[in-house]
């Protein structure tokens, strides 16, 4: 039972009149008569659910912009009608949300008097694609130049205050929104992202859709988030959407009813989906392997969410490593947890959690690795509480060394020494541990390596920069949406390039990989000053992978690229870059982390 405080109504009694549905919703976000009590609605009921039922006008408009549904919010009331009548009714017209990100969703509260006047009518969908077309690139016209979510100040505006007037063809948001209660079919669908823990999940259908990636499903970029899917919500019949389902499954038809929740908008399916076909596509292990030479120097980069030597997936993530990265020279890990993982015990140190993984791959057929970290202070880095996540570094020592190794101490702020030649103070070594850029947040670890007969030296700087915890819905109230954490990432982009261009600086034809888990995206402010400042080039353009396959992740409609790597001019001949994915391409269950790992060759001769 949600909570009637977040209701907008007013405060005194008006008495109630008589309009349309179309005139209640009107043609902006919130509706003219909010508030108001209204009297003698007439509809077609066309989809109920466990606390209300959906009403579609009886005198539409010739106008888009204004939806011909809306949702009736009363359960006493549902007992009183049939999917197939039309009624009419009285109550008040109300907005709700549950959350101040949200928007609001404009309703009949305290349904009364409701008059069956036929039964038995035929309830024909609005077909998706056919009768009406959604935008590809734009959300809302409230949004940054060429319609930017991620533009900044964020949150400039708010639907909620602007309540701008619906433009349907030009803005998704608000394609959605002129449909809010309606009844739709969505035809011809295939899944593009994992199903959440309530079996809800993006879809595309028979409609036009950019991004689309060779697996099935959307790929995000600059000014295009993809805007054109949409959610299948719960069923409203109380049947259960399977849990299990992944990228590129096809499903039957839909039809459900428009509806703004949970943070977007969504499909609410009169029943549950039934998945037609399975995508069992596995991804191949990379093509890219190392001859041991400097001519072709492999290095990995994987995010291991969380690991800890009892990690469950902990075996996955070695066979990863091993077989699919092809034990790459060098490994560049996030998200290594403590020895007691999330036992907030003092534990800092990893080394059992990095023992057991490199055990585990030197026995599923991978290089017997050796691995260096810096313990962070205990509890000062933020992710899951007790964990003391941290990046490390694997590394074949038949293959690479560290240069004059003389790891530092998570005091110990790195330098680059310039009195012979580029040298790191701290081998490894973080980069600037006190600046208030980490705050509850990893230090990135800087490391010089070379090649076992000391002829071929590289810098490498291992990175997971603060999260996009406290974010707003992408389609919620703010517009732009707060990306959460962006003014830290970028303070913490500017360090590192600092650090990295200090080295660029004493050897302009350095070697210099900068990688791991940015939280970012390569079009967003933090990596477009880390380019900008750092000297460093996003490897993805350079060796020229295809925008639309460039993604380490799935989040809500998007596959997106948070896993990256920069590299100086020194290492971009002759370079080569895969993204491996092991996960995103398989469901919850059989995947070992929530994002791809990506490796890469180099050629690292003097």
């Amino acid at each position: 039972m949600r909570s009637f405080a977040a209701l907008t109504t007013l405060s005194w009694v008006l008495p109630a009149v008589a309009v349309t549905i179309s005139e209640i919703n009107g043609n902006t976000y919130t509706s003219p008569f909010k508030g108001e009590s209204v009297s003698g609605v007439e509809g077609l009921v066309t989809a109920i659910g466990e606390e209300g039922f959906f009403l579609r006008s009886s005198t539409p408009d010739s106008d888009d912009a204004t939806s011909e549904s809306i949702y009736v919010y009363g359960s006493s009331a549902v007992s009183k009608v049939t999917v197939g009548d039309v009624i009419t009714l009285s109550g008040k017209v109300s907005e709700y949300r549950s959350q101040a990100a949200y928007l609001y969703l404009t309703e009949i509260t305290s349904p009364s008097s409701i008059v069956v006047k036929s039964s038995g009518n035929e309830v024909d969908p609005i077909v998706i694609g056919k009768d009406r077309t959604p935008p590809t690139e734009v959300y809302s016209g409230l949004d940054g130049a060429d319609g930017d979510v991620y533009a900044l100040p964020n949150n400039d505006s708010q639907i909620s205050a602007k309540n701008p007037v619906l433009e349907p063809e030009l803005y998704a948001m608000d394609f959605w929104e002129s449909l809010s209660g309606e009844l739709v079919s969505l035809t011809g669908l295939t899944i593009i992202t994992k199903p959440n823990q309530y079996g809800d999940v993006f879809v595309r259908g028979d409609w036009t859709v950019s991004g689309l990636n060779e697996h099935g499903g959307l790929t995000m970029s600059a000014n295009d988030s993809n805007p054109e899917a949409i959610k299948i919500g719960t069923p409203l019949d109380g049947t259960n959407n399977t849990d299990s389902s992944k990228v590129g499954d096809t499903v039957e038809d839909v039809t459900g009813v428009v509806q703004w929740k949970f943070g977007q908008y969504m499909v609410l399916p009169l029943t549950a989906l039934t998945v037609t076909g399975s995508n069992n596509t596995v991804a191949s292990p990379s093509t890219l392997t190392s001859d041991g030479t400097c001519k072709s120097l492999s290095i990995g980069a994987y995010n291991v969410e969380n690991l800890t030597p009892s990690s469950t997936h902990i075996s996955k993530i070695a066979n990863h490593i091993a077989n699919y990265l092809n034990g790459p020279a060098i490994v560049c890990l996030q998200e290594i947890q403590d020895n007691s993982g999330a036992t907030d015990d003092g534990t800092i140190t990893a080394n059992l959690t990095l023992s057991k993984l490199t055990t585990l791959i030197s026995a599923a057929g991978g290089p017997h690795y050796n691995f260096t970290e810096i313990a962070p202070v205990n509890n000062a880095d933020g992710g899951e509480p007790g964990g003391n996540i941290r990046v490390a570094y694997l590394y074949n020592p038949r293959t690479v060394r560290l240069h004059n190794a003389n790891p530092g101490t998570s005091a110990d702020a790195n330098e680059v020494l310039v009195s012979h030649g580029p040298e790191l103070k701290f081998n490894p070594g973080l980069i600037d541990p006190g600046n208030e850029a980490w705050d509850a947040s990893r230090k990135p670890l800087a490391a010089a390596w070379e090649t076992v007969d000391g002829q071929n030296k590289l810098f490498t700087v291992n990175v997971h920069l603060s999260s996009k915890g406290g974010g707003s819905p992408i389609q919620g109230d703010a517009r732009p949406p707060v990306n959460g954490g962006v003014e830290q990432r970028t303070a913490q982009a500017e360090v590192v390039a600092s650090f990295v261009s200090d080295i660029l600086a004493a050897d302009p034809s350095a070697k210099i990989l900068t990688t791991g888990d940015f939280n970012e995206f390569s079009f967003v402010s933090p990596l477009e000053t880390f380019v900008q400042k750092s000297g460093l080039r996003e490897l993805d353009d350079i060796v020229g992978i295809p925008a639309t396959e460039r993604y380490t992740y799935i989040f809500d409609s998007n596959h997106q690229q948070l896993d990256h790597m920069f590299v100086s001019d020194g290492l971009a001949k002759n370079a080569q870059l895969e993204h491996v994915h092991v996960n995103t391409w398989l469901n919850y269950d059989d995947a070992a982390s929530d994002h791809d790992p990506s490796v890469a060759v180099f050629d690292v001769c003097e």
